[in-house]
């Protein structure tokens, strides 16, 4: 049996060298006795808030800044959390649609109630809000509601949502303001009928037409959830695929999967220009290499096509902080910027802009500041697509290691051999394991199929600990559970499955 290496994860962070600029040793500077906190943190979103309660956990005087006046930033308040209510929700409706007859239970009649919808998603994002604030009180984090903009590297201004103005000293800053939607030219965000995601979360009619620029993540999520409701979704993509991070074979299984769902694609296409005047929106779009315009019409546009860092407005120029041509701060392995005592977190700086890498951002970066070691790998930061099915993936793809040259095997695992999969009728999908040849270490899983944001940890965890592909194909799954899917793709990959 081939163990594999099970090597403690090192006590450093792992950050790519094309990442780093800067090496020089932690600084606290500009402390004095005047400074009333250990660490300011500008920005409440999961990678701020996070590092607050950290820091307050390990002893030392924490304030955060928020300018939204509420905690949890995009993620929480216009992102990852209302998206997933949304998802949730309008998936319920369409199993109701489409598949609850063949389970048995048959009604004569279903609908959406949007409102109610809404005030569903509203309320799970009030509560989590709510409940950051409660974790503050709890480690006694203090909490200023506000935007805050440097004065010097241990001073922050903020002005306040009550109208005022406040100085905030710390010894150490860290700078965690997240990122913004990124726009495009000839394009004019009203949140009405050209949305961003922000938009497209709180539209008050279902759309008979939606339009979504861009083929990512999010547009694809917030498509998925209005073509539920009845849309009909046209997705424009510049490039020749849909998610271009995601490995190819899963890639192409995914979008056959969105296209019967009746998303419709047109890839390597690109937006001319987009007129509003009338009742509908009208795009004009060209082949992304050139040639003949056509036009589309929609009722609601929305604007997809990544995300920069939120950095504006923050007198990062005025003290001198340093940032690349993406606008993103450059940082050491210890998260410290070229201005001693000031760090940066998150969206703002290279790397996955992901809700859970900025938050190991956020615990690693306060560790340092405390004097212990911190730990990120952004290799084995784990992506999720929340579709139905989903996508979840962690380590290369498949492209990737054949780029690196390695020699690897491949085990996959169709989730219509799956037991459970089986018996609650939801069997679309795959588990790919790619390890490599001759020691069997695993390199990369990709996963597509219901739940398979949950499912991913197992092979998180795997990686994380340098396990082969015969440590989880040895490892004992209960049965029937969509887990042995990915038991049985390891299986695969190292020697046979046993139920294929």
């Amino acid at each position: 049996m081939a163990i594999g290496s099970l090597a403690r994860r090192k006590a450093s962070t792992i950050l790519s060298s094309r990442y780093l600029k800067y090496s020089f040793s932690l600084s606290r500077g500009y402390a004095s006795g005047s400074d009333e906190n250990d660490v300011v943190v500008i920005g409440g979103g999961p990678g701020g808030y996070v590092a607050a309660i950290k820091a307050a956990q390990l002893g030392l005087k924490t304030t955060c800044i928020e300018k939204r006046g509420a905690l949890g930033g995009t993620c929480l308040n216009v992102g990852c959390i209302p998206s997933k209510a949304l998802l949730h929700s309008s998936h319920m409706y369409h199993e109701a649609q489409h598949s609850f007859a063949s389970h048995g239970v048959k009604f004569s009649s279903v609908e959406v109630d949007l409102p109610a919808m809404m005030a569903q998603k509203d309320k799970a994002v009030a509560g989590l809000t709510r409940g950051i604030e409660g974790l503050f009180k709890k480690n006694k984090v203090n909490y200023v509601k506000g935007y805050g903009k440097f004065l010097s590297p241990s001073e922050v201004s903020v002005d306040t949502v009550e109208g005022g103005n406040t100085i905030v000293k710390g010894k150490n800053i860290i700078i965690a303001t997240g990122s913004d939607v990124k726009s495009l030219p000839g394009l004019t965000i009203d949140e009405k009928r050209i949305v961003s995601s922000t938009g497209a979360l709180a539209l008050t009619e279902i759309p008979k037409k939606l339009v979504v620029i861009g083929a990512g993540y999010i547009g694809l999520e917030m498509g998925s959830v209005w073509g539920r409701l009845g849309s009909e979704v046209t997705v424009v993509e510049f490039a020749s695929d849909i998610v271009p991070t995601m490995d190819g074979e899963v890639r192409k299984q995914f979008q056959r999967s969105l296209e019967k769902q009746k998303m419709k694609f047109m890839l390597k296409t690109k937006v001319v220009s987009v007129d509003t005047v009338g009742d509908s929106v009208k795009l004009t779009l060209e082949p992304a290499a050139g040639g003949e315009q056509t036009t589309l019409e929609a009722d609601v546009v929305l604007v997809s096509a990544g995300r920069v860092p939120f950095t504006s407005g923050l007198g990062l120029d005025k003290i001198g902080v340093e940032t690349d041509k993406a606008g993103r701060i450059l940082v050491n392995e210890r998260f410290a910027s070229n201005v001693p005592g000031v760090y940066a977190i998150g969206d703002v700086i290279p790397g996955p802009m992901l809700a859970h890498k900025a938050e190991e951002d956020g615990v690693a970066c306060v560790e340092f500041i405390a004097g212990k070691e911190g730990h990120v790998d952004y290799d084995l930061v784990p992506g999720v697509c929340y579709t139905h099915p989903e996508v979840a993936s962690v380590g290369k793809t498949e492209e990737q290691v054949k780029a690196l040259g390695v020699d690897y095997r491949v085990g996959k695992f169709p989730f219509l051999a799956n037991s459970r999969a089986k018996a609650i009728d939801d069997a679309e999908g795959i588990v790919k394991v790619i390890a490599e040849k001759g020691t069997d270490k695993i390199l990369g899983v990709h996963i597509m199929s219901s739940n398979a944001g949950e499912l991913i940890h197992e092979a998180v965890l795997a990686l994380n600990y340098g396990a082969s592909s015969e440590d989880i194909a040895r490892t004992c799954h209960a049965h029937p559970t969509m887990s042995e899917a990915l038991k049985e793709a390891a299986m695969a990959t190292y020697d046979k499955p046993i139920h294929m």
